[in-house]
């Protein structure tokens, strides 16, 4: 997404429902930065984690100012 590298991802809880994460790269110069993101939120199926999880790094990625999550 532009000058960033988001990878979402899903993860199975116990109870048989779906976490999303995502995390955020970017390499420019000397300098990288890397950050991950999990949600708390449990989702019925790994296809709507993994919608949720693309968005919300669509979002954090394309905003001036992202809220902090």
């Amino acid at each position: 997404m532009g000058k960033y590298v988001v990878s979402p991802a899903t993860h199975p809880t116990d109870c048989g429902r779906f976490r999303a994460s995502f995390s955020v790269q970017r390499s420019q110069g000397n300098g990288s930065y890397c950050r991950v993101f999990r949600f708390d939120k449990a989702f019925a199926s790994r296809e709507a984690a993994r919608l949720f999880a693309v968005t919300q790094g669509w979002l954090q990625t394309s905003m001036a100012h992202p809220p902090t999550c």
